[in-house]
């Protein structure tokens, strides 16, 4: 899932303070999850425009609606219905729903509320952990199922660096070594011999270093024409 967290509210105000009339709309999936951009935070957020703008003598009028998945076109249909009667939109979704909003209802202006962060997964309430960069070439095969991008300080591919021990990492006690981790996973799944593997420098041209990136599936593309 897509981990994101709150702008500073200062920052989301000074961006819609010169407006009288925005929107504030969360997304029901994936920062639902992580408590910052639900139909709760949409109203807490909402509750704090109003104090903040009747605290500066000035009337503002701030609706609240939240969309299931705001990174997809068809749930955010509905939005088109009163976006225009709008100043300013306050999304706090992911950057793609941002995005998505932005693309689809020009030119209303589309300020973000909130700032994405990593693809994470929860590992206990109110605790997410990065699992995956996105970085166009997995090698979790090869490496027990732990990612040595996302969860390695240096995101070495070959083995741990010099300074792990007792399998911590060295940037803070806290962080496991990874390396620790995937060397203990393929000894238990008796694979210790990809550790022998030497990889090569990663293709990162398939990650966020060279283009934006797109998948096209052949047979819904088809269905639709």
């Amino acid at each position: 899932m897509i981990v994101a967290e709150s702008k500073p509210f200062k920052e989301i105000y000074d961006l819609v303070k010169d407006f009288s009339k925005i929107c504030v709309i969360g997304c029901g999936d994936c920062v639902t999850v992580c408590h910052t951009g639900g139909q709760k935070q949409v109203e807490e957020l909402a509750l704090k425009l109003r104090i903040a703008a009747k605290r500066d003598g000035r009337e503002l009028e701030v609706r609240e609606e939240t969309v299931l998945r705001q990174c997809e076109q068809e749930y955010v249909e509905p939005v088109g219905n009163y976006v225009n009667d709008y100043d300013a939109v306050v999304s706090i979704a992911c950057g793609v729903g941002v995005q998505t909003l932005a693309e689809k209802y020009t030119p209303v202006r589309v300020v973000p509320g909130l700032n994405t962060t990593f693809m994470g997964a929860p590992v206990e309430p109110g605790l997410f952990l990065e699992r995956c960069a996105g970085c166009g070439d997995c090698v979790l095969d090869e490496t027990g199922g732990f990612c040595p991008i996302s969860r390695c300080s240096k995101s070495l591919l070959n083995g741990p660096c010099g300074g792990s021990m007792d399998g911590k990492c060295e940037v803070s006690e806290d962080i496991p070594c990874v390396w620790n981790q995937i060397y203990v996973q393929l000894d238990k799944q008796q694979k210790m011999h990809y550790m022998d593997d030497i990889r090569p420098p990663k293709k990162w041209s398939v990650s966020t270093g060279s283009s934006p990136r797109k998948l096209e599936i052949k047979h819904l593309q088809m269905e639709k024409e």
